[in-house]
């Protein structure tokens, strides 16, 4: 049985991920559809290219990946269909892949140019469900257009590393549902950069001189607990992803506050790492 994925910035209140979801299920009966999310912020790029690289590696090769995300045609942002790491990905050549794609070179890249597309402002529905639907039925990207060499690369997702190689500048790539800010910077350029040296992270107010493995390997357990630093606690940690987070020990951004309200930081804020 084919999966197709839906990610978008759609949310829940309107019709679209239903008329999405009724319009695949029109065309194959025999299909399975998974949500990875509809709560990407609107027309946010970088962090729905987190979200898609975090979750499309956990579902067998093959599956169908529909990204909805600043999908409407224009003269700088076409459709594209791509086959990456055994995976499809269906979207706008935006720069969505961008995370990916720096890592892994796609496969098959083609310009989607399908015969009587109707042009709405609604090609998540018009275009990315045809495509999808073909390719679950064991079609090729061959049919859907035409082969593509290159596509968009968003340089703001790289952090900078100085030529003396004892600075990295990143930045907030993505704040997640506990407040958690998750920078840029992977652990394989902090490794490769720091080599075991000493060093300070900078962020805004904050500073953290230890990287963490995990959120529980920053208290203290051999300690009574009511002499634990436990609620509240800053801390970094290398996160599943791969990257550098900030986080604070058991958030709730909606009591006690959050990683992103206390150290007062945002998507795209600087974050800097000193190497002694």
């Amino acid at each position: 049985m084919a999966i197709i994925t839906l990610t978008t910035d759609f949310g829940e209140k309107d019709h679209f991920v239903g008329a999405v979801k009724g319009s695949i299920y029109s065309e194959l009966k025999d299909v399975r559809i998974v949500d990875i999310s509809h709560s990407i912020s609107p027309f946010h790029i970088t962090e729905a290219s987190y979200i898609i690289k975090n979750a499309y590696k956990s579902f067998p090769k093959g599956t169908i990946h529909i990204i909805g995300i600043d999908s409407e045609l224009t003269p700088e942002n076409k459709h594209l269909a791509i086959l990456l790491d055994g995976h499809y990905f269906i979207c706008a050549n935006n720069g969505i892949l961008s995370l990916i794609a720096s890592e892994i070179k796609p496969e098959k890249i083609v310009d989607i140019s399908l015969p009587k597309i109707v042009e709405s402002n609604f090609p998540v529905l018009e275009v990315f469900v045809r495509v999808a639907c073909h390719l679950a039925r064991g079609g090729t990207l061959e049919v859907i257009g035409k082969s593509i060499e290159n596509i968009k690369y968003l340089k703001e997702i790289e952090p900078f590393l100085n030529s003396e190689k004892n600075q990295i500048i990143g930045h907030v790539l993505y704040i997640d549902n506990y407040g958690n800010i998750v920078t840029n910077i992977s652990r394989k350029l902090f490794d490769s950069a720091g080599k075991g040296k000493k060093f300070i992270i900078n962020a805004r107010t904050a500073r953290f001189q230890e990287v963490f493995e995990t959120y529980s390997d920053a208290i203290n357990f051999n300690l009574e607990k009511e002499k634990r630093e436990e609620d509240g606690k800053k801390l970094a940690i290398f996160n599943s992803a791969g990257f550098i987070e900030l986080a604070i020990y058991k958030s709730n951004p909606h009591t006690v506050g959050s990683a992103s309200s206390l150290f007062g930081l945002e998507l795209r804020d600087t974050i800097t790492i000193n190497f002694e």
